[in-house]
């Protein structure tokens, strides 16, 4: 269904359904199974200039709306959500280098992450800090016109093409509050002691790698510091997975609806008892309770996108999408399974992988059960309203 979207909006989201059944359906089980990384596919990515999807068009890019941006990555998640991933940590760390770079910074690395001659991702989470950033250990300490970076960072996605890599570090251990003394540097490909150690092994999420990084005495020029001032990593870091959830919850929808794809042509097709299973009552309500759980996240999805694109704080909006889209996806694979029986626990059919795929969203960009616990925190204080 369209919805509200605008007649630009709708050509762009058929754009990308055309070049998803065109160039990932047909080889995304094969190149998971494989373990191929989808070279030839980042390479039509690049082709559709969704490098540059947020970036501004004075450095090159599209300078998409945030549904637009949502319509992305369900559509692609929709055909293999690993390669949504590949393009996901990209944006998210292109929306940040935008919002808070300098105007150096910006003329100096936008231009080359719009077209994809440059990639990048955002280094954040740590062997012992995931959700809660402010524990990180990885330290910058000030030397001359440098920082000497120390520490390690875990689940890297785009780790080994990154150019920069935006890395959140403590340019001072002992602030107090500790995000006082938070910062983010964005650490060139090539830096000596800036080390990928190990590709960790994964359920699902195949296709893009997720990295270890080892960084050791990394000595990153002070002039690139993002935005230039010490201490205001954990907000940059932060407004930016706001974009990131909005990311997440449209890969939930894209699995969501193709979890319904699935379904819904498996029980037109699959016989059973002398006709097809779709005419017994059990399929049917489980096919229903896919479709209601698929529209209600992409609607949530487009809504916390809208807010944005209206210029509203909606860090609670898209927490609410984030978390309603990501359990639609476990819970519309799961069901879509059962309508599948055996065979949807086997490896020949789509379900198995959209069913390994989709619990790694109810995790990243912040853990479901604690982005309740802010949502609810924002609403007791009257920060967000519901209604």
């Amino acid at each position: 269904m369209d919805f509200s979207l605008n007649d630009e909006q709708r050509l762009f989201r058929d754009t990308l359904r055309s070049f998803v059944e065109r160039e990932i359906k047909p080889v995304a089980r094969s190149y998971e199974q494989s373990g191929r990384y989808p070279t030839e596919i980042v390479a039509g990515l690049r082709e559709l200039g969704l490098f540059g999807l947020v970036i501004p068009e004075e450095y090159g890019g599209l300078g998409a709306d945030t549904v637009s941006f949502a319509l992305t990555f369900e559509e692609i998640s929709r055909g293999w959500m690993g390669v949504a991933g590949v393009l996901g940590s990209h944006s998210v760390a292109c929306w940040m280098l935008a919002k808070h770079g300098t105007e150096e910074q910006r003329t100096r690395f936008l231009p080359d992450l719009a077209t994809g001659a440059r990639r990048t991702g955002i280094a954040l989470t740590e062997p012992g800090a995931g959700t809660d950033l402010q524990g990180i250990t990885t330290t910058a300490r000030r030397d001359g016109d440098s920082y000497v970076v120390n520490g390690t960072k875990m689940w890297i996605t785009n780790a080994r093409h990154a150019d920069p890599l935006p890395v959140l570090v403590k340019t001072d251990p002992t602030a107090q509050p500790a995000h006082r003394g938070m910062s983010i540097l964005l650490v060139e490909a090539g830096t000596p002691g800036f080390e990928v150690t190990a590709d960790i092994g994964k359920l699902g999420y195949k296709g893009p790698e997720s990295c270890e990084v080892v960084l050791t005495d990394v000595r990153v020029p002070a002039a690139n510091l993002l935005g230039g001032t010490e201490g205001r990593g954990l907000q940059q870091a932060l407004s930016a997975l706001e974009t990131g959830r909005i990311n997440i919850a449209a890969r939930g929808v894209g699995i969501a609806q193709r979890a319904y794809e699935e379904a819904l042509d498996y029980a037109r097709t699959r016989t059973a008892f002398g006709g097809p299973i779709g005419d017994f009552q059990a399929i049917q309500l489980r096919l229903a309770e896919i479709a209601v759980r698929l529209q209600s996240a992409r609607l949530m999805t487009y809504w916390a996108a809208s807010r944005m694109d209206d210029g509203v704080r909606m860090d609670t909006e898209s927490g609410l999408a984030k978390i309603a889209a990501s359990e639609a996806a476990l819970a519309c694979a799961t069901d879509a399974m059962r309508i599948h029986g055996g065979y949807g626990y086997s490896t020949e059919f789509e379900i198995e992988r959209l069913y390994r795929d989709a619990p790694l969203l109810s995790i990243g960009e912040g853990t479901n059960d604690v982005l309740r616990t802010v949502v609810a925190k924002a609403l007791l204080a009257g920060r967000a309203s519901i209604g």
